[in-house]
């Protein structure tokens, strides 16, 4: 069994050629810069405040330590679809499997030469990270088991994170266009499991909370049961039969099961259908039948009208439109239909609606800078941009086609969290009370006034449209513009998210810090973003707590959320116009730049 390991592993060229090209990557330079600043950031800030006597500093190790576990998973949870990005977009090129199975290599040394080669960067991140788990050490208070537990749980993620990679990039449904839809799937995961597990806990007169059936399914959970078991403890296995002892009682060791059980499935399916996948795509070649239709009306732009029904055409985009929308905009009424009948208490209610909402709009954003992001670098590596500038269109046509069409084919998705919030906030207008179940919540000014507000502030339902649409053309045009000035789609993808999901959250996480010392700044700043309107919308006792006084102090800090959502739906249009300006100006030399290239 070793000797044939080692055939498929040290020796294999497949590990040997990932690894070695993967390490030259300027890419993969900044991510695993990012990830060790990122972790290192996290440690000084938990450490920062650390007060002198020998216990309290073993507490506050402790402390760093979950800060430092936590960042650490959920770090490998962003990072790992980006390093197996590449197996994914290997499909979209099937010669590249036809040379493979052209060569002595087997099939179990192709599925985990890919996988390990890969997964190679995301262990080394994990193992580069153990010296900032050593040094909490030194303080005490922190158990080696705990620093294992984490890494082992980082470890189980990237490997089902990469055999999932490895199956979709095998399966031939996959292509260029689902790296983002396996980014966004992880992202999913990730948030569905976690509202799931907050809906289903119950805590005990003693505040302790129990593990859940969520727990095991996802990967902070499990590693919170192990970390904060003070709080988040696991079941009593005496007391609940098999399999109930083994979900509940031990939901770190579950979710490794889970997650190795997983990644083996996968990886047989892999080694079932690898043969196959390079001759898979050659079946629908060839065979296009003729048929008749009706003429279309196109209007004067015809890139825009191409955007939109081209990829409106397609069968995941159907089947989302008829399907996951229309789910999306029911589940949208039943937070308030549940706090109506009193099965959700306010802060329930508002949690749901802002975890539905938060979630719903990250997926738009993401859906958002991959369709655009991969708009011009699809038709340059299929050729069809070499015909398109054969043609009259100019580039400020070509560009704002784009951008109209994308936005406009984004629209039906983007009902899916406007109705959800603003079915929310017009409940919270028409069913306005004080009592136990009331839409109102209450907060102590610095006055020392009790005031009320309306759980979900009304006014969100008209401010988040415009807010969420000012956004994604922001989102669409700095995508559009990573498209034409990147090579290849997935560093179009990677830099289009970078750009504009980076400084979003800057914005945002000043524009919090400002609402503590001002209600009428940070009013100003929180409806800059989607993300922070959202925040202050939904919980508008955090929003007004630090800085009001009075009712006519509540008013002021309504009208100034209200102003900052223009303010910042003007911002975002603007540079839009300013991002396509710049654009037109450099575009036949960014074209002419990558002629020719696939």
């Amino acid at each position: 069994m070793i000797r044939s390991l080692s055939r498929v592993l040290p020796t294999n060229p497949i590990v040997i050629r990932l690894v070695q090209g993967g390490s030259r990557r300027q890419r993969h330079l900044v991510i695993r810069g990012v990830f060790l600043g990122g972790l290192s950031a996290l440690l000084l800030l938990a450490l920062g405040g650390a007060p002198g006597s020998a216990r309290e500093i073993a507490q506050g190790a402790a402390t760093a330590l979950s800060v430092l576990a936590f960042g650490q998973v959920l770090l490998i949870c962003l990072l790992t679809p980006i390093f197996m990005s590449g197996a994914i977009a290997q499909e979209a090129e099937p010669r590249t499997w036809e040379i493979l199975l052209t060569t002595p290599l087997s099939g179990l040394q192709i599925v985990l030469g890919n996988l390990f080669g890969r997964l190679f960067f995301v262990v080394s991140l994990v193992l580069s990270s153990l010296p900032l788990f050593l040094v909490l050490q030194g303080f005490g208070g922190v158990p080696p088991s705990a620093i294992l537990a984490s890494s082992a749980i980082a470890l189980a993620t990237a490997l089902l994170l990469g055999s999932v990679a490895i199956a979709l990039s095998l399966t031939r449904f996959a292509g260029r266009r689902s790296i983002f839809a396996f980014y966004a799937a992880v992202v999913s995961w990730l948030v569905v499991t976690a509202a799931a597990d907050a809906l289903l806990r119950v805590k005990t007169p003693s505040g302790t909370a129990a593990t859940t059936l969520a727990t095991p399914l996802n990967p902070m959970l499990a590693l919170e049961s192990i970390l904060k078991s003070a709080t988040y403890a696991s079941h009593s296995a005496e007391q609940l039969s098999f399999p109930a002892s083994w979900w509940l009682g031990s939901p770190a060791i579950t979710y490794g099961v889970l997650t190795i059980g997983a990644s083996g499935v996968l990886l047989a399916f892999s080694l079932v259908v690898v043969r196959q996948a390079g001759l898979a795509s050659r079946g629908s070649l060839g065979r296009v039948e003729g048929r008749s239709r009706v003429a279309k009306h196109v209007g004067k732009n015809p890139i825009s009208w191409r955007e939109l029904h081209l990829r409106a055409q397609r069968r995941g985009v159907l089947l989302a439109r008829w399907t996951i929308v229309p789910l999306g905009l029911v589940i949208g009424f039943l937070p308030p239909l549940l706090h109506w009948r009193g099965d959700f208490s306010t802060a329930t209610w508002q949690s749901v609606v802002a975890a539905l909402v938060g979630a719903e709009t990250l997926i738009l954003a993401l859906i958002a800078l991959n369709t655009a992001a991969t708009a011009v670098t699809s038709e340059r590596e299929d050729g069809s941009l070499d015909i398109l500038l054969a043609t009259p269109i100019q580039p400020a046509a070509y560009l704002g086609g784009k951008l109209i069409g994308l936005v406009r084919y984004l629209l039906p998705l983007a009902l899916v969290p406007v109705v959800t919030l603003a079915a929310s906030a017009l409940y919270a207008l028409l069913a306005g009370g004080t009592d136990g179940t009331s839409t109102s919540v209450s907060f102590i000014s610095r006055a020392q006034q009790t005031l009320l507000v309306p759980a979900i502030l009304p006014e969100s339902a008209i401010e988040y449209p415009v807010s969420l649409l000012a956004f994604l053309s922001l989102a669409v045009m700095l995508g559009l513009s990573m498209s034409v000035r990147c090579r290849g789609t997935v560093g179009a993808v990677l830099w289009g998210s970078t750009s504009t999901l980076g400084p979003t959250g800057a914005v945002a996480l000043a524009a919090v810090a400002m609402a503590g010392a001002s209600a009428i700044l940070g009013g100003c700043g929180l409806g800059l973003t989607p993300f922070s309107l959202l925040a202050a919308a939904v919980f508008p006792q955090s929003y007004l707590l630090a800085a009001v006084e009075d009712g006519s102090g509540v008013a002021q800090a309504r009208q100034a959320l209200a102003i900052g959502t223009g303010f910042g739906a003007a911002v975002c249009i603007g540079l839009v116009w300013a991002v396509h300006r710049s654009l037109q100006s450099q575009f036949m030399f960014l074209v002419r730049r990558f002629a020719g290239t696939r």
